[in-house]
């Protein structure tokens, strides 16, 4: 039987609560718009020891929830803005839907932290389990109940050295390796176990210096190769107050702003947001379409459509979808996507919450689920493959679409309306969102928003361009288009979750070991 050194007395249950409230906190401060990669490492760092010093598993849950708590709270504030300010619900039921929804989320930084508390503390065991258990419970959170990985702490890391390992395994491996990272720093700068002597602090730092080293050498790696000519770009936000969107009068300003956008100079792609056109397509006004379309023939520009899509019958429109449509030179035909990550609540009613989405006014709230179309929209001799809203939360459907493609798309687009949530944090870590996604795919990708962030991202991951929030204006520049299949792409998530559960599988074999 193998006997592991006894762990120092644990503090007080309420202090070391609160210090874990404050390290969930530090963590929110690390995503945009502030960007502070290191502050993430710093945070989950602090988690960790508090954990290692934690009585007993129960302690530990108690940790990992109050440290998730704090963060999503912090973090996903601005969705009040969108059930109260908008959605019209009164202020303390919209409150308390943003702790009850943050308290759900802190279930999966919980769980990790339990799983952690259950391994032994001697040697690398309960590291592994920490990284393992952290990446297991962030991907679980982004596909239960549909998915909600917003603040994933992979994202915090965009601009650090592990963004290195995006294309290798996507934010989820990131997240695994800050909490590797975080566990080895932890030991090396605040030593919890008794035994652990200067050469174990020593192998942690060093630990530490090498994952971030290898991340570097990583990021210089050219896993994508340009495709062709950079394409001219024109990407709309018209910047259309929410709460008058759907009213006649916002209806026709919409759309007639966005026409005198679009016609106001061409380019080999215009882009505007989703639903900049806030009716059925077939309700769009000749005034508008029609000159949209001589437009688009005259000059030879590429022009996707924010709009709703309907099937027409007999007894009026069905099976409305929230949709972008391609309008090609030349061409009658138009192309059509039609989103298929939808968003609960705000665009199909969950089983048994018909009653919550009531308390709201929000129009257009339940959709026809798309399906993901196999090939991109041409543009010139390049594809540009397309996403909706928070569809691009999702970098394993976006990976899959990929390399589905008979050919896969060089470009990526995302329309996306953020008004529901005002002049918030949500615009900026939107943006930090969609920087992973080309760090992933090693592709650019364009984001035409209604107020922000409507910008040009390159290949890196670097903002090229930017509109200013909440403002009316195009966002014109060149895009370089790239080809190839990073392994993100090829194998999407499976690496992380094998190397997860690996790290996780030993540290709990050692614990029957150890019994």
């Amino acid at each position: 039987m193998t006997v592991h050194a006894p762990e120092r007395r644990s503090w007080p249950a309420w202090r070391a609560r609160a210090l874990a409230g404050l390290a969930g906190i530090a963590q929110t401060l690390a995503f945009a718009p502030r960007d502070l990669w290191w502050l993430q490492l710093l945070a989950m760092a602090g988690l960790f020891a508090l954990v290692e010093r934690s009585a007993s598993r129960r302690n530990a849950l108690w940790l990992g929830g109050s440290f998730g708590l704090t963060s999503f709270v912090c973090g996903i504030w601005w969705l009040y803005i969108s059930m109260h300010t908008y959605g019209g619900m009164p202020a303390v039921m919209a409150g308390a839907a943003v702790v009850l929804f943050s308290i759900y989320l802190a279930i999966y930084p919980a769980l990790a932290a339990f799983a952690t508390r259950a391994v032994p503390p001697t040697g690398p065991w309960r590291v592994l389990a920490f990284a393992g258990a952290w990446t297991l419970a962030e991907w679980l959170r982004g596909i239960v109940f549909t998915g909600f990985p917003w603040l994933s702490p992979g994202y915090a890391h965009v601009d650090g050295p592990l963004a290195g390992f995006a294309p290798l395994l996507g934010v989820y491996g990131i997240t695994g390796l800050a909490a590797l990272a975080a566990a080895w720093l932890a030991r090396a700068v605040l030593p919890v176990v008794a035994t652990t002597g200067a050469a174990r602090r020593l192998a942690a730092v060093v630990g530490v210096l090498v994952l971030l080293g290898v991340g570097i050498g990583l990021s210089r790696h050219a896993w994508t190769t340009p495709s062709g000519q950079p394409l001219t770009v024109r990407l709309l936000q018209g910047n259309i107050p929410q709460d008058m969107k759907f009213e006649r009068a916002g209806i026709d300003r919409a759309m007639a702003l966005y026409r005198d956008m679009i016609v106001a100079a061409p380019a080999d792609l215009i882009v505007t947001p989703e639903t900049a056109f806030p009716v059925l397509l077939q309700g769009i006004a000749p005034d508008v379409a029609v000159p949209i379309r001589e437009f688009a023939d005259r000059t030879g520009s590429h022009v996707v459509l924010g709009a709703v899509g309907a099937t027409i019958t007999d007894r009026g429109p069905t099976d409305l979808t929230n949709s972008l449509f391609g309008v090609t030179p030349r061409d009658q035909t138009l192309y059509r996507y039609d989103k298929h990550h939808l968003v609960p609540f705000g665009e199909f009613v969950p089983w048994g919450f018909r009653w919550f989405v009531d308390m709201m006014h929000i129009p257009l709230g339940d959709f026809l689920r798309g399906s993901a179309t196999p090939s991109g929209f041409p543009v010139r001799d390049q594809r540009i493959a397309m996403n909706i809203c928070y569809e691009d939360l999702f970098g394993e459907e976006i990976a899959q679409a990929l390399r589905n493609m008979p050919e896969p798309a060089t470009v990526l687009v995302n329309s996306t309306n953020l008004a529901w949530f005002g002049d918030t944090i949500a615009l900026d870590q939107h943006l930090q969102i969609a920087r992973m996604r080309t760090l992933e795919t090693g592709r650019p990708m364009l984001r035409a928003t209604n107020t922000g962030a409507t910008a040009i991202i390159d290949a890196h991951g670097h903002v090229q361009g930017r509109l200013p929030a909440m403002t009316v204006g195009a966002l014109t520049g060149s895009v370089q288009p790239f080809t190839g299949l990073t392994p993100y792409v090829r194998f999407g998530n499976a690496p992380a979750l094998v190397l997860a559960l690996v790290a996780l599988g030993l540290g709990l074999v050692m614990t029957r070991r150890s019994r």
